[in-house]
């Protein structure tokens, strides 16, 4: 038998007892008619009370319970001790209140403890964020602390492309990053959710970013926090995100060009992998001699193609005949496009 049921049958009894109760006072003098009237209103508040007790009981249970389990726990202390506040301050105004004429005095302090009760909530949940950090000389995330002058510098963020990218794990192993690595929900989320993909490609890339954030908090010298602190009313994960770090003074680290973009444009900083990629790869100089192994074909006549360690193209001019071999080139030429860094270079002249 199931609770519901139970409550259905709870409910029928009772709002059977309120029919007949109803009939009792409003019975006519006709014996006959008031005896039907009885049965009528008993068996119409029977029904009633069967069809309406799951939406007086159950139904907004497990809807508030639902709620509650999709709620951030900040958010969710922050509302309870609103609400503490509130009625604290209501129950000052008990005495003043309950010494007024009836009805008043029996009406207004419930009116009132309620209205405040749900102020000082609203309030609390709304303006956690601005509320601790001024309250408080520590900022409390999401089980994360931050100290409030050294949030910038403590903690960075990470966004979806840079975790299912991969790098970042390796640039963590090596201590380069020595600050606090968040993962707001939304992102693991989006993870999720890209990972659940019917599309193979997609599917495969959040399935390898879900397997690298736990990659990550295993392996990184510095702590890996998934966070439930979230951005209200806003539903795009990079605008979140940029909100975010813009209320923590903290840097974004990411991949995304877009995001790059927006989030400077907004004045937060942020951390791209792939500019970091770009200034640690060698720099090599018109002049220079270095020694390759060219490896293919170039696309003109007699060109042979090396590369680097860092994945640098070098078009190697009449190398074609010492594929598979290793020579020394000098370098005549160095291109930066907006694909990479390509060098052009020909082989020494031993002579």
């Amino acid at each position: 038998m199931s609770v519901e049921f139970v409550f259905r049958l709870v409910g029928m009894v009772f709002f059977a007892i309120i029919g007949m109760q109803s009939a009792v006072v409003f019975r006519p003098y006709n014996s006959a008619l008031s005896t039907r009237l009885i049965i009528v209103l008993t068996l119409a508040g029977a029904a009633l009370g069967l069809l309406i007790a799951p939406y007086l009981t159950t139904r907004p249970f497990a809807a508030i319970r639902v709620r509650l389990k999709q709620m951030p726990a900040a958010q969710l202390v922050a509302g309870v001790i609103g609400l503490v506040i509130g009625l604290a301050v209501a129950a000052l105004f008990y005495p003043s209140l309950s010494a007024l004429p009836e009805p008043y005095g029996n009406t207004l302090p419930i009116a009132v403890s309620i209205l405040l009760g749900y102020i000082g909530a609203a309030i609390m949940v709304m303006r956690r964020h601005d509320i601790l950090s001024t309250v408080g000389p520590r900022l409390t995330m999401g089980g994360t602390f931050l100290d409030s002058t050294q949030k910038a510098t403590d903690v960075v963020l990470l966004d979806t492309s840079v975790i299912i990218d991969g790098r970042i794990a390796d640039i963590s192993h090596t201590g380069f990053i020595r600050s606090t690595m968040l993962v707001p929900n939304f992102i693991l989320n989006e993870l999720q959710h890209i990972a659940d993909s019917p599309d193979p490609l997609r599917r495969n890339r959040g399935r390898r970013g879900l397997d690298l954030l736990q990659r990550l908090q295993e392996e990184s010298v510095t702590p890996v926090k998934i966070t439930d602190l979230d951005i209200e009313h806003v539903h795009n994960a990079d605008d979140k995100l940029v909100m975010l770090a813009k209320q923590l003074g903290c840097p974004i680290i990411t991949n995304d060009f877009n995001l790059n973009s927006v989030a400077r444009l907004q004045g937060v900083t942020v951390l791209n992998i792939n500019e970091l990629a770009n200034a640690i790869k060698t720099v090599i100089l018109p002049g220079e001699s270095i020694t390759v192994k060219i490896i293919q074909e170039g696309k003109e006549r007699d060109q042979g193609v090396a590369y680097l360690s860092d994945g640098t193209m070098i078009v190697v001019e009449n190398g074609r005949q010492f594929i598979d071999q290793e020579v020394e080139v000098g370098v005549t030429k160095v291109l930066q496009t907006s694909a990479g860094r390509m060098i052009f270079a020909r082989i020494e002249d031993k002579r």
